[in-house]
């Protein structure tokens, strides 16, 4: 008995599945935390960057028109919409001033203690030069701790604001020369606020969400395992009774779609499966019968010639040597159906006329079936040149014969037409038997299928023509079919493509 192959074992579907639901929600509370705790800062600093320096752009891109009344209501609105001040100095005329009141272009105060309000001349200097260092933008970031204690840097701030705001404070410098040689600085400035709160807030929400996470990672896991896990589980269960041989298993796939056509292709195998064992068993009563009948006879007739010796005659000689024959011809039989259905037997395409083969072949089946009251018929139409295995095409053409030899009708009428139809050739094989049932037409060419009821030793072997023919005509890629109704005989027939 083989062994069941080794395997590791794995956790079941719905803990694999609750895992793997977790190890999301852990990935999504970690990026929580990453983004609106750990980089939280970092982001609302970048973002307020960013918006100061638009700020600075809009103003840059419109300060050729410092002077008019539209752009200073436009600063005025970006200040109040934006809660920055703004401070331009126009840089071109401090050489003939001494005091930053008269060089101020534009001013908006909009925030209380702004610190770019109370800036000494040194100061708006340092900005400056950093702007020029800079080549753009320069943002810094002033601490109000640092502003109020600021005597301990002197190379920044020389002279201490009146009033100076609480807090991080954003400061940005940047010069803009306008066309006409004019050198403007522009200073923004605007408040961080602090995120300390928002940062605690946050933490005491993830807490809540990391638990709800964890919660609807087992909510989920259940409602996928009850719709995937549990259908997979029972068709599993079921497929080891297949396996087991028990065919009449019902495979029931309630859930998803994907486990719904999983089941109906199961059962669909169970079907098949129970078909070919039924197959099995009439292969076993058939073969049985052909072979036990001319064994037996063989048996007998052999031992009569040894014990009996007026038994030793040349036409008991002959019974043996016919029953050998038909021994060898359904061994032959088998052998074709297995070679054909492994790939062995590959087709030996040649070209050759089909209306000559089927004459010729004709012609051998009357001179040995005329005696025994068979009338064979043949209807061709001149030369039909077709491309393909000229030995596996006779052993077709012979089938059908021996097929209608089998089941045609008391007045052993036997009709084989050859037509031509346009690109292609017909061949017909029509009996005038008792027909087949609709229901039967598919299954007849099936290997080791016989009608019930239709058993004639002495005309067939064991099912296996029909069977053999459709391999060959597979093969070729050829068209095969069967057209019959009760009570009004079959036609066989296979179409090839006609050369030119």
């Amino acid at each position: 008995m083989p062994s069941k192959p080794a395997h590791r074992t794995q956790p079941p579907l719905s803990w694999r599945i609750f895992f793997y639901l977790l190890g999301f929600a852990a990935l999504l509370v970690l990026l929580l935390w990453l983004f609106q705790i750990v980089y939280l800062d970092t982001f609302y600093r970048k973002v307020k960057i960013n918006e100061i320096t638009g700020a600075a752009a809009i103003i840059g891109h419109n300060i050729e028109n410092i002077n008019n009344e539209e752009l200073l209501s436009l600063m005025d609105r970006l200040a109040s919409e934006r809660e920055l001040c703004i401070r331009i100095y126009n840089l071109s005329v401090v050489g003939n001033n001494e005091r930053l009141d008269d060089v101020f272009a534009y001013d908006a105060d909009v925030l209380p203690g702004c610190v770019i309000h109370h800036l000494s001349l040194a100061e708006v200097a340092y900005f400056y030069n950093s702007a020029l260092d800079a080549e753009g933008p320069y943002t810094q970031v002033i601490s109000g701790d640092y502003l109020r204690n600021r005597t301990y840097n002197p190379g920044f701030f020389f002279s201490r604001p009146t009033v100076i705001s609480s807090g991080e404070s954003m400061i940005l410098s940047q010069v803009f020369n306008t066309s006409n040689g004019d050198e403007f600085l522009v200073l923004l400035n605007l408040k961080l606020e602090p995120v300390d709160a928002t940062v605690h807030t946050l933490r005491i929400q993830l807490y809540f969400i990391t638990a709800l996470m964890i919660v609807a990672a087992l909510v989920l896991s259940f409602l996928i395992s009850r719709g995937l896990a549990i259908p997979i589980t029972r068709i599993n269960n079921g497929a080891k009774r297949l396996a087991a041989g028990d065919f009449s298993v019902s495979f029931d796939g309630k859930g998803y779609r994907e486990s719904g056509e999983l089941a109906q292709t199961l059962n669909f195998a169970a079907a098949e499966l129970s078909r070919a064992e039924r197959l099995q068993r009439e292969l076993i009563a058939n073969i049985s019968h052909d072979l036990r009948t001319p064994l037996t006879m063989i048996g007998g007739y052999a031992e009569a010639m040894r014990d009996l010796p007026d038994e030793n005659n040349a036409e008991n000689a002959q019974v043996i040597i016919d029953e050998v024959k038909r021994l060898s011809s359904l061994v032959n039989a088998v052998l074709d159906l297995s070679k054909l259905q492994s790939g062995v037997a590959q087709p030996h395409f040649t070209e050759f006329d089909l209306g000559e083969l089927t004459e010729s072949l004709v012609e051998n089946y009357r001179r040995l079936l005329t005696q025994e009251g068979y009338k064979i018929i043949y209807e061709g139409s001149g030369e039909a040149w077709v491309k393909a295995d000229q030995k596996r095409i006779e052993q077709v053409l012979s089938n059908f014969i021996n097929n209608a030899l089998t089941y045609t009708g008391p007045e052993k009428d036997i009709k084989i037409r050859l037509s031509n139809l346009r690109e292609k050739v017909r061949l017909e094989v029509i009996d005038s038997g008792v027909g087949i049932a609709a229901e039967h037409l598919n299954e007849i060419w099936q290997r080791y299928y016989r009608l019930e009821g239709a058993h004639k030793r002495a005309a067939h072997g064991a099912g296996l023509g029909l069977s053999i023919a459709r391999q060959v005509l597979e093969q070729h890629n050829a068209a095969y079919g069967v057209e019959s109704e009760i009570g009004h005989g079959s036609i066989f027939w296979f179409e090839l493509p006609l050369l030119p």
